[in-house]
């Protein structure tokens, strides 16, 4: 074990820890009762396990069985080779990154380090475009579900949610191209603009991965059924990963957002809270309403949680909705953040350090924000120009 990681067993750590964690439980429990607080996390964290995880998972493993057949089977390939030419003048990368958005878009973030630490892909980068990934992956990770998930929303008052998600897809993409156009700026100031991307060993298999794909051996019926199971095998090992997520900061989310119940006493039930988040979401109307639009300040909460992970924020919407406190226009806004910041600080750091980038995660983490907030913007824009 490094020594870094070594610390004494009772340090000031230790105390500020539990400092923080006995104001937090008291405040808490100080309004909503101690042992109410207890049953309403636990409340919480069992229903959004059976009606939320599990439907999301669903829906990963059927997204996961549709992306692994269409790259099986070409599509993805052919849409790359057609659409390659539009990288570079609107992302500046490399036509080649396309391969890494649509499997970004089809999965999660972290699906496009397997595209960058791929030493055939890494052959069209230069050094400074590279750390980039990490923010062009980012800002389509997740997208399919949270897409499906989103036009497939259920509203009170009768609102059709495609045309809101399809805007929201749309400004997503205006996000990604200010973050990865931000961070390919301070990285060409860093590294330069003639360097190539560093490449390990020796490239022993090559081909042109424009006009060539892999395939699986096999007939035609034995590669669709092998591309389906393990493209939905994919999708199970996603929804396992998003599940902490969910419950844990869904379940914090909910507590900083509600109230008590409708007779206005803490019972203990699951999703209750002491409505802190639109306290402060009120305070900031003056700014939030027109960068996007919402509308009740309790919107702010799903953009929040997105930074953290994307599947946990789509899984406060229904909630919202039920309540008629977002409409179809809130929906697109959501559609673009969700899918624009997907959990961005979870994943940012990790993504740079396996991409070998560690010390410029910062500058990824500071454009991707600015990309997110001008997605979010995009949406409210384009939704109140088109519907």
């Amino acid at each position: 074990m490094e020594e870094a990681n070594i610390k004494r067993a009772i340090s000031g750590e230790t105390l500020v820890f539990l400092g923080i964690l006995t104001i937090a439980f008291g405040s808490l429990g100080s309004v909503m009762g101690g042992v109410n607080l207890i049953n309403t996390i636990l409340n919480s964290a069992y229903d959004l396990m059976m009606n939320t995880a599990f439907y999301i998972m669903a829906i990963a493993v059927i997204a996961g069985a549709v992306s692994e057949l269409l790259s099986e089977f070409g599509v993805i390939a052919a849409s790359n080779k057609i659409l390659s030419p539009l990288v570079r003048p609107v992302f500046g990368l490399p036509g080649a990154s396309m391969i890494g958005i649509f499997t970004t878009y089809l999965s999660d973030n972290p699906a496009i380090l397997t595209f960058g630490n791929n030493m055939l892909i890494r052959r069209y980068f230069k050094k400074y475009q590279l750390p980039a990934l990490t923010n062009i992956g980012t800002a389509f990770g997740m997208g399919l579900i949270v897409s499906a998930f989103c036009a497939g929303l259920a509203s009170p008052i009768g609102e059709k949610f495609v045309p809101a998600v399809l805007i929201g897809n749309l400004a997503a993409v205006f996000g990604a191209v200010i973050s990865t156009r931000l961070m390919l700026l301070m990285m060409k100031r860093k590294y330069g603009a003639d360097e190539m991307a560093p490449i390990e060993g020796a490239l022993e298999e090559d081909f042109d991965i424009i006009n060539y794909r892999k395939v699986r051996t096999g007939s035609f019926g034995a590669r669709f059924m092998t591309a389906a199971l393990d493209g939905g095998a994919g999708g199970v090992r996603l929804g396992l990963q998003i599940i902490p997520g969910i419950l844990i900061i869904t379940t914090l989310v909910m507590l900083l957002t509600n109230g008590p119940a409708e007779s206005g006493v803490y019972t203990g039930a699951a999703y209750e809270g002491i409505g802190l988040l639109p306290y402060l979401g009120n305070k900031i109307d003056f700014i939030l309403k027109p960068m996007f639009g919402f509308s009740s300040p309790e919107g702010i909460v799903v953009p929040l949680t997105a930074l953290g992970a994307a599947g946990s924020a789509i899984s406060l919407i229904p909630d919202l909705l039920e309540k008629g406190l977002v409409n179809a226009h809130d929906v697109s806004v959501f559609t673009a953040t969700c899918m624009c910041f997907s959990g961005y600080l979870c994943t940012h750091v990790v993504m740079m350090e396996s991409l070998g980038f560690a010390r410029d995660s910062g500058k990824a983490i500071i454009s991707h924000t600015i990309g997110g907030l001008c997605a979010g913007v995009a949406a409210n824009v384009l939704y109140n120009i088109i519907i």
